[in-house]
């Protein structure tokens, strides 16, 4: 597209921020530059001013794909997409490193933030909910350097799960029955493991009767649910004032009547906000944490409570009584299967130290088995804890691992 006829419609777009129809706008723009262009070639230059403009440039393409889950940019001509689960290098040329950082800037304003010498990072949500992360120069090494987190307005049924593989079968009912017993859950996994996706897919399963007040850092999660208070999180200008972080807006949500509070990721101080409040009668609270395994679990919450002022036997008293199960998630070898892997429980070891248990464990053959947390989960479920099959609810195979 031509810098003059971009100009032009951008000059239009001043004067109608939202015009009545864009192709119009287009069209009078190239007729003014002696160009007419036929209905398929004008709506292809439609979509490329739009692209240009209101849009990522030749990076919305990949964000447009339906299997796109990042878009990264190290430079110009160094641009990554992880595409079904794997990261490749794509040819896109985004032109000089004066225009990737205005690209940067560009979808910084459209997030309503400042990115600029005086404030040179950025962590926003765009208009789309697609997560935009970008650093510039001196901070980034010669060029800005930007982070698209494509979110897709789209919540997954546990059914779909299941026949993804991404859920075994046989764990389906066990994530239903803790969602039936109001079980408070702690959702843990790597980046990109499905965390969100399927707590979001848990959510959709609480009865509509019941208000969710949900609280997130960027609202990402879309569960299918008829009650849905989503609370989100506001940094700090460039002065240091107005921000509100999570530990705030969990307080906020404990006054909105919740019947399920539900934080969106776990990541600092704000733990000691919902171990307290799933210690104090909220029932079926859920919260997702970064981890690497279900065994760091309780590291993780130490380390965070720690930035509460909490010691570890106070996290462990509060843990063993607030969480009821914990669910990890995890990535194949290969990067694109993301599944729920384990199933465990949270309790003390002999020496007091807080520990999560496996109760159910998916092996690499599929196969679901118990460990030594399955008679505490069997309890919180309500079914007997010595059957092979507990009252015909699950089909595990003995005691032991993958």
């Amino acid at each position: 597209m031509a810098p003059a006829v971009l100009d032009a419609v951008r000059e239009e777009l001043r004067r109608r921020p939202v015009p009545d129809d864009l192709t119009a706008v287009v069209d009078g723009a190239l007729r003014a530059h002696g160009t007419l262009l036929g209905p398929v070639p004008l709506a292809q230059a439609v979509r490329a001013v739009a692209d240009e403009l209101l849009g990522a440039g030749p990076l919305q393409r990949w964000l447009d794909a339906p299997d796109v889950t990042d878009v990264l940019v190290n430079g110009p001509h160094d641009v990554w997409v992880e595409q079904a689960g794997r990261l490749r290098r794509v040819d896109v040329d985004l032109g000089t490193p004066e225009a990737v950082r205005a690209l940067a800037v560009r979808l910084a304003a459209a997030a309503g933030r400042r990115l600029d010498d005086a404030a040179p990072t950025v962590d926003a949500r765009l208009p789309d909910g697609t997560r935009l992360h970008a650093v510039l120069p001196p901070l980034a090494d010669g060029c800005a350097a930007l982070s698209l987190r494509v979110v897709r307005p789209q919540a997954f049924t546990l059914a779909e799960l299941v026949a993804s593989g991404s859920v075994a079968p046989a764990l389906a009912p066990v994530l239903v029955a803790l969602v039936d017993r109001r079980a408070n859950l702690l959702v843990s996994g790597p980046t990109g493991a499905g965390k969100t996706t399927l707590l979001a897919a848990l959510l959709s399963r609480v009865p509509p009767d019941q208000r969710i007040v949900l609280v997130e850092e960027s609202g990402e999660m879309l569960p299918d649910h008829p009650h849905v208070v989503r609370l989100t999180a506001r940094r700090a200008n460039v002065d240091g004032a107005g921000g509100v972080g999570l530990a705030d807006l969990v307080r906020e949500a404990l006054r909105m009547r919740p019947d399920r509070l539900v934080l969106g990721e776990c990541r600092g101080a704000e733990v000691r906000e919902v171990l307290a409040a799933l210690n104090t009668g909220h029932e079926g609270g859920c919260a997702t944490l970064h981890a690497n395994t279900a065994a760091d679990v309780p590291a993780r919450l130490e380390a965070m409570a720690a930035l509460a002022g909490l010691d570890r036997a106070a996290v462990a008293a509060q843990a063993v009584s607030a969480i009821d199960a914990v669910l990890h998630v995890r990535r194949g070898q290969d990067g694109a299967r993301r599944r729920l892997a384990e199933v465990g429980v949270v309790g003390r070891s002999p020496g007091g130290e807080l520990e999560v248990a496996t109760a159910l464990r998916v092996g690499d053959d599929g196969l679901v088995r118990r460990g030594p947390g399955w008679p505490r989960l069997a309890e919180r479920l309500g079914v007997p804890a010595g059957t092979a099959d507990p009252a015909g609810m699950l089909a595990v195979h003995g005691t032991g691992g993958s």
